[in-house]
């Protein structure tokens, strides 16, 4: 498990950035896979999201994901049932031992926090949910719940690092036609064409544009590092039928907890 200095020094949160390591899964899945949309064994699937909780010091009905299709939407959670089957890409609360939980495999999991008004938010960032908005929409609905945008920190957790994400010449166009400036996110690929997009130095960009000025990146390239992480692009590259998904969750502590 990675954790953020910066979200570490707050007083009254628990998260983690999670990797592959730890778990029961076998084969392309070993070990740590918690991705209930995979065709990984169930039974390892649960088994591998209960030793999550016991790492955040919940019980697994408190380990919230969502059905993550790639959009701004964010659901606000009071209750633990409040994600189960929520077609979204965000979660915020004010309420404490529930953990909010982004699945990735090469996706951007965002982590935010107000320590001061108890609110945390996370949120699923891959290109598609950055680009329609969601990290803004997060803060937005953490504000919503009594947070203050100065005083909300957002950590980036492990996700396709730009050495890794080659793209085509419409990925390119796409977001220089919805703002010229985004050709910064681009540098020349090797291939004939094609460029190497950089996902998280888009999402600190369009934090940083939503007044959020503590934010960061924790580095790791889920696609270059097999051994701690899985990976879509990866899978892809390699031929293999499937991927797991690891996880990244953040959850306000109570009092003696």
């Amino acid at each position: 498990m990675i954790t953020a200095p910066e979200l570490s020094a707050i007083e009254g949160i628990r998260h983690g950035f999670f990797d592959r390591r730890g778990g029961v899964s076998e084969g392309i899945y070993a070990s740590s896979n918690v991705g209930l949309g995979s065709r990984d064994n169930r039974d390892h699937v649960l088994e591998n999201r209960r030793r999550t909780a016991e790492s955040l010091g919940i019980p697994v009905d408190h380990l919230l994901t969502l059905y993550q299709v790639h959009s701004a939407d964010v659901v606000t959670v009071t209750k633990a049932g409040d994600a189960s089957g929520k077609k979204a890409d965000a979660m915020v609360t004010n309420q404490p031992g529930l953990a909010l939980c982004a699945l990735s495999a090469d996706c951007a999991p965002v982590l935010f926090a107000d320590g001061h008004a108890g609110v945390v938010g996370s949120a699923h960032a891959g290109w598609g949910g950055a680009f329609r908005g969601v990290l803004e929409a997060t803060v937005t609905a953490m504000e919503a719940l009594g947070a203050k945008r100065e005083a909300i920190t957002a950590v980036i957790g492990p996700c396709i690092a730009q050495k890794s994400y080659e793209v085509g010449p419409e990925f390119l166009e796409r977001f220089v036609e919805a703002d010229t400036r985004n050709d910064r996110f681009f540098v020349p690929s090797d291939r004939e064409n094609h460029v190497r997009f950089d996902l998280p130095g888009y999402g600190l960009a369009r934090l940083k544009a939503a007044g959020i000025q503590r934010c960061s990146w924790t580095g790791q390239d889920t696609c270059g590092e097999a051994e701690s992480f899985f990976s879509y692009r990866r899978s892809v590259l390699q031929g293999e039928p499937d991927y797991g998904r690891q996880v990244s969750g953040i959850r306000l502590v109570s009092p003696g907890d």
